[in-house]
C-alpha cells in the first residue's frame, strides 16, 4: 500500500476554446481500468458527433495500468500530452477525456499539444486535486484534567483529529501517518507521565485537500 498518493476528488468538466475548436475536458477518480474503459465509451455515446474524443488513464493500485489514445489525432499531439500534465500534475487514480469539436482552422502540432495539455490541466484542477494518505487511527483515553494539554499538544503538532468523544473519560481518536506510531505513543506518554492509554486500531487512508484539512477517510 502506497503511504501517501494524490489523485482528484470529483468528477467535473471544464470547456477551452482555441481557434473556434471547442475543447470539453470531462475527468473521473476510477478504481480500474474497466471503470476507466466505461467512462470512455459513456462519452464516445454522448459526444457521438465530436471529432475526437481523446483519453487518458493512469491507475495505480497492485499494477499500474496508464493507457491514452490519440483518437484520429495526429500520432503523439493529444493523448501522450494529456498523459504528461497527469504525470506533471502527480495524480493516479482517474481518467481524463478530452472532447474536440474542429473549428474549421487547423492548429498544427504544436498547437494541438498546447491546447490537449492545457484541456487537461482545466479539468484536473476543476476535479479538485486532493491529497490521500495511509494512517493509523490512534486512540487516547485521559483523564478530564489532562484533556487540555494533550489536545492542545496534538494541535500544536499538526495531528489530524477525528473526533473526541467525553464518557468517563475522554477518548480522542486520531489520524497518525504510518510509520510514526512509535513516536506518537511515545510523545503522548511522556506528555502525561504515563497516565494516557494510547492504543493502534486500523489502517485507513485519509482524504486532504491542498492546505492538509481533512475532507474524509
Amino acid at each position: 500500500m502506497q503511504k501517501e498518493y494524490k489523485t482528484i476528488l470529483n468528477h467535473a468538466v471544464a470547456e477551452y476554446e482555441e481557434k473556434k475548436s471547442k475543447f470539453i475536458t470531462t475527468v473521473k477518480p476510477v478504481n480500474s481500468e474497466e471503470e476507466a474503459v466505461e467512462f470512455i465509451n459513456e462519452l464516445k455515446a454522448k459526444y457521438w458527433d465530436a471529432t475526437h474524443n481523446v483519453y487518458s488513464y493512469y491507475i495505480c493500485g497492485n499494477n499500474t495500468v496508464q493507457r491514452f489514445s490519440d483518437d484520429g489525432e495526429p500520432s503523439g499531439t493529444a493523448g501522450m500530452p494529456v498523459m504528461e500534465v497527469i504525470k506533471r500534475m502527480g495524480v493516479q487514480d482517474l481518467v481524463v477525456v478530452v472532447t474536440r469539436y474542429f473549428g474549421g482552422t487547423l492548429l498544427g502540432a504544436a498547437g494541438l499539444i498546447r491546447a490537449y495539455s492545457k484541456s487537461a490541466s482545466l479539468g484536473i484542477e476543476a476535479a479538485n486535486v486532493i491529497r490521500r494518505q495511509l494512517c493509523v487511527e490512534m486512540s487516547i483515553v485521559v483523564e478530564y484534567t489532562l484533556f487540555g494539554k494533550v489536545q492542545n499538544l496534538l494541535i500544536n503538532n499538526g495531528y489530524t483529529i477525528k473526533g473526541i468523544e467525553y464518557t468517563q473519560d475522554v477518548e480522542v481518536t486520531v489520524f497518525i501517518p504510518v510509520g510514526g506510531e512509535e513516536n506518537f505513543i511515545n510523545l503522548i506518554t511522556e506528555a502525561t507521565n504515563a497516565r494516557a492509554i494510547v492504543e493502534p486500531k486500523e489502517k485507513v487512508y485519509i482524504t486532504l485537500d491542498e492546505s492538509g484539512k481533512l475532507i474524509s477517510q
